[in-house]
């Protein structure tokens, strides 16, 4: 039974060690054969060989490719490996998927903020990395490595201690006990929680290419203002990972246009803007419908004003939870 991923391309070299692929537009990934579940080989055209391989799921893959060269994909719908490798205190920094809901969110009027769906697709977006123990961290507004001060709360001695100034400049640092891997082309987006702000301290982020740098990451906090004690809460997400695919967003080409050049856009745009504008009047006064309604579903739903359907919709995102890996 096949349980890894499926590469396809012309088939650049192959021999006894490895087998070179070649997906396109330039790109290389490199495969070494004690790692390949199956390889099928066809004749194209003009005589050009062309491969189907299929590797295992934690196989070490090299690749090489520009920025605007197709990406190192597995088929579409193909499960892709995201390796977390334990080194020393792993075992209690939990990581786990994200979570729709948040404090603020919960605590607005009828919960109105669940409405807004591009939120609560972006709080589930990634895995949460949590804080081990609660503390308290304080900065003085100095340059120093001495101008925060931790304190731990029910600190016992040994136990192991992840936040800690290590850059200066007001950034508290929290040291992540694990060496992240990613599939060929893809980086991961670190950074703070979505949609969780935190008083007197902002998350920095990063984008880190985890495919194959042997170095781990640290995840930085920067105090925004002096003398703010800031306390993280045990289980607090003090982390959000994503991957995201190397060059895409140096793919685009952005432009400015006018919208009356494109009359579709502009005559669903003014619907929109039309419902939009007697809805809040139906509600400024106490329209019946209006209020019974309560808020306008047309993107929850995946539809124009004009109720056509977008071609794709999502509504929720599911993600995978880190597990431990079973020994074959």
């Amino acid at each position: 039974m096949q349980t890894g991923l499926t590469y396809r391309g012309s088939l650049v070299r192959r021999d006894e060690d490895s087998v070179v692929l070649q997906p396109g537009d330039g790109a290389e990934l490199e495969i070494a054969v004690a790692d390949i579940e199956q390889i099928d080989e066809a004749i194209g055209p003009h005589g050009a060989r062309f491969a189907t391989v299929t590797v295992r799921p934690e196989a070490q893959l090299r690749a090489s490719f520009r920025a605007d060269a197709a990406r190192l994909e597995p088929e579409i719908g193909g499960a892709l490996p995201l390796i977390a490798y334990e080194r020393g205190g792993a075992g209690e920094v939990s990581i786990v998927v994200g979570e729709l809901e948040r404090a603020w969110m919960n605590e607005t009027p009828n919960r109105f903020a669940y409405r807004c769906l591009p939120l609560l697709i972006a709080n589930q977006s990634g895995w949460m990395i949590l804080n081990t123990h609660r503390f308290a961290a304080t900065w003085n507004g100095g340059p120093g490595l001495d101008s925060i001060t931790v304190e731990y709360f029910d600190y016992v001695p040994g136990m192991t201690r992840y936040a800690l100034s290590h850059f200066g400049s007001g950034v508290l640092t929290f040291s992540v006990p694990y060496l992240f891997r990613t599939p060929p082309g893809f980086n991961m987006h670190v950074r703070g929680p979505a949609n969780q702000p935190k008083d007197g301290i902002v998350a920095l982020e990063g984008i880190v290419e985890t495919d194959w740098s042997d170095a781990t990451f640290t995840m930085n906090w920067r105090f925004t203002r002096p003398n703010q004690r800031v306390v993280f809460e045990e289980d607090e997400p003090i982390a959000m990972i994503s991957p995201v695919r190397r060059g895409d967003v140096e793919r685009f080409r952005p432009v400015f246009r006018a919208l009356e050049t494109d009359k579709q856009t502009e005559a669903g745009f003014i619907a929109f803007n039309q419902s939009r504008a007697e809805f809040n009047k139906g509600i400024q006064t106490n329209d019946p419908e209006a209020v019974k309604a309560g808020w306008q579903r047309h993107y929850m739903r995946g539809e124009t004003t004009a109720g056509k359907r977008a071609s794709e919709h999502q509504t929720a995102v599911t993600l995978a939870r880190f597990v431990e890996e079973q020994e074959s």
